[in-house]
């Protein structure tokens, strides 16, 4: 099983503070930072795009988890490798077919490659990209906006991909912190996204530390 990996998202961070508030983050121990990518099409909202990450990436040496909320997420590929990112997840519903050849690209141009899955849609479409992609983000709240209530009936979708692909990288996103760290982490997520429960806790160092600590715990049932 791939190692813990905690990412804090950015769209929690106070933005007029940007590159101070990262910096931070990887200080306190954050290892990966999480940038969500909103174009208003695909979700709701408007957030970054690249150059807020390539300006990002001049502030710190750290590795960037770019997720792409866009309705044509090939579109983006190369603007992104070009801004230093570092992962590069895009939307199954938005790439549909196009899945293969896009994580292609994006390993072509020095990227990892994620697949997100929005809550409503089923796991098994991963299924036929596990040789090829690098990590699945499991969504557990619609995407679109920070600071929702997590949904952990869509934890079950982690389980079944920690006991089909043992080796894979599984991110989950959206709703958490130490109140439910558990319950993803038991399922089998090694790669924890939180927002508001590291931007907004008064320890942030304290709870990178304890949620690491969660998946760390929880992975040793799995390695027994």
């Amino acid at each position: 099983m791939p190692s813990a990996k905690i990412a804090p998202s950015v769209l929690s961070s106070d933005f007029s503070q940007l590159a101070a508030e990262c910096k931070r983050m990887v200080e306190d121990g954050a290892d990966w930072l999480h940038m969500d990518v909103m174009d208003g099409h695909f979700v709701p909202n408007i957030t970054i795009g690249a150059p807020i990450v390539k300006s990002l990436r001049k502030h710190v040496d750290t590795f960037l988890d770019c997720h792409l909320m866009v309705t044509d997420p090939d579109k983006w590929v190369e603007d992104f490798a070009k801004a230093g990112a570092s992962m590069y997840t895009f939307h199954i519903e938005a790439a549909g077919k196009d899945s293969r050849a896009l994580i292609d690209k994006i390993h072509k141009l020095g990227m990892r490659a994620g697949v997100a899955v929005k809550p409503k849609t089923p796991i098994d479409t991963v299924f036929p990209l596990a040789d090829v992609m690098d990590m699945c983000l499991v969504m557990t709240v619609e995407p679109g906006f920070g600071g929702q209530k997590f949904m952990g009936e869509c934890i079950e979708k982690v389980k079944v991909l920690r006991e089909k692909f043992p080796d894979l990288d599984i991110e989950v996103d959206g709703g958490l912190g130490l109140d439910n760290i558990d319950i993803a982490a038991n399922a089998g997520a090694n790669v924890i996204v939180a927002g508001t429960s590291i931007f907004g806790s008064p320890d942030p160092a304290d709870t990178i530390s304890k949620l690491r600590a969660s998946v760390g715990t929880a992975q040793e049932k799995f390695q027994k």
